[in-house]
């Protein structure tokens, strides 16, 4: 007579046939488990890093290249006059503007000049980071292969237009681990009270990687963290009795099998806490002098806004915290676009680069990799009806506008050539795989190499594409 077995030794022997497949899924076990939960390729760099961290300042919904860093004088020139046909080649457009009668070329109502001794362009709605235009590697053509804000975005954070991909901070933390055990490895802030596109937890989710890859949101305001306080009349002392017991059960049921899964979740409780000490102490600022937020702005004095998440990212990396990615929305501009870009810039300009300054001046910009950019960029023709101080961009994915700072990127360096009239890339062009696999290696890791098994193969962040571009490193 055969022993008896447990529900979970029936869903693990189940799982081998197709109803077992099922049966699992129904479990909401991790996914990785039906892969047979591959290790990582390394808990180490694979080769000697650049950068020990990454801060991304994610801005959303696709600033216009053509008002920030990119200006073209011969849409002055040529402005109302119809896109020619010999520029846009038959390219796709959105079904927004795709079915217009007309497509007239908008010139930007905003003035450039040239800043630092790199001699960079930089439009006046950027006052501050025109300031530091030699810590800045600008890239001026970027591409990608999405024309709709929500797979271009799903793509820039996790290299797959299509849902469910793991997010870049869930690679680097699966690939190389925590730098301070007291705090997650991955950290997200999103600006509160924005509104156009939404943003999804997915886009800093774990996919088919172990749970505990994932992002924690540090949320503006009341607790950082949602559910990380203790329910009331339970104290830390009985919190700690409980996670031991909890861990004793587990313990137990790992020694029938193993159990990746259970050991994800126990690491999450132990994380969350630690984190009931260290969050309440990165998130306090009372001990930030008066010349930081004169550095930042008085933004940064109120919570959810993006100067104070950007003041939080730089306490957040101080403290060892791997990748830091702040979401601000707003800048999906297609009729408006003059007003709209204006209130953008102002919110974020000199938070940005009093990032920049803050990291240097504490000695961390060499060893953080800070980059700004968006999904894609905008059209040179007028979405809607153009006026002498009034127009609208449509989305662009096939050039646009990004910058890197610190992290072993070539500082004073601008990179790229788009053509006169900002609708292709005609010289150097980088793909959004391409700054993926470039960032991964100043971060120590070969976009190649790191990789997990999942349903029947090897996948990675850039996919089967994705190629290093070394002139924009130091």
């Amino acid at each position: 007579m055969n022993p008896p077995i447990d529900r979970r030794q029936f869903l693990g022997t189940a799982s081998l046939g197709t109803a077992g497949l099922g049966l699992a899924a129904s479990t909401a076990l991790p996914s990785g488990l039906l892969a047979g939960e591959a290790t990582p390729t390394s808990r180490r760099e694979h080769h000697r890093p650049r950068a020990r961290a990454l801060i991304w300042l994610f801005q959303s919904g696709g600033p216009s290249q053509l008002e920030t860093f990119d200006p073209k004088p011969e849409l002055d020139r040529r402005h109302g006059e119809e896109l020619p046909d010999s520029v846009r080649k038959g390219q796709r457009l959105t079904a927004m503007s795709g079915n217009q009668a007309s497509l007239p070329l908008a010139r930007s109502v905003f003035s450039f000049a040239q800043h630092g001794q790199s001699g960079a362009w930089v439009s006046e709605l950027l006052p501050h980071t025109a300031k530091i235009v030699d810590k800045l590697c600008i890239v001026r053509s970027m591409v990608t292969s999405a024309i709709n804000h929500d797979p271009a975005i799903t793509f820039v954070q996790t290299g797959s237009e299509i849902a469910g991909r793991p997010s870049i901070g869930a690679w680097l933390d699966y690939g190389l681990g925590p730098r301070n055990p007291d705090l997650p490895t991955y950290c997200v802030l999103v600006t509160q009270n924005k509104g156009g596109q939404p943003i999804y937890a997915r886009l800093w989710g774990a996919g088919f990687l172990p749970a505990e890859h994932q992002a924690v949101e540090l949320r503006g305001g009341g607790s950082p963290v949602l559910y990380l306080d203790d329910a009331p009349g339970i104290d830390r002392p009985q919190r700690r009795r409980l996670l031991d017991l909890l861990g004793d059960l587990h313990g137990a049921d790992r020694a029938r099998e193993p159990h990746p899964g259970l050991d994800a979740r126990v690491s999450s409780q132990e994380l969350a806490y630690r984190m009931q000490r260290s969050v309440p102490e990165v998130t306090d600022l009372s001990d930030e002098p008066e010349s930081t937020f004169q550095l930042y702005g008085e933004d940064a004095r109120k919570p959810g806004t993006f100067a104070r998440n950007c003041l939080l990212a730089r306490r957040l990396v101080e403290r060892g915290v791997r990748c830091v990615q702040l979401f601000h929305r707003g800048w999906d501009q297609h009729g408006g676009l003059p007003g709209g870009i204006r209130q953008q810039c102002k919110e974020t300009d000199q938070a940005s680069a009093a990032l920049v300054l803050d990291l240097e001046r504490r000695g961390l910009l060499d060893e953080t990799a800070v980059v700004w950019g968006g999904e894609f960029g905008r059209t040179a023709y007028c979405q809607g009806k153009l006026t002498a101080n009034d127009y609208g961009r449509d989305h662009h994915p096939r050039c646009f506008s990004s910058w890197i700072a610190g992290g072993g990127f070539r500082p004073g360096h601008v990179h790229g050539t788009t053509c006169d009239f900002g609708y292709d890339v005609v010289e150097d062009p980088v793909h959004v795989h391409d700054l993926q696999a470039t960032l991964l290696h100043a971060l120590g890791l070969d976009h190649e190499r790191l990789t997990y098994f999942f349903q029947g193969r090897d996948y990675r962040l850039t996919d089967v594409h994705g190629k290093l571009i070394l002139p924009l490193l130091a």
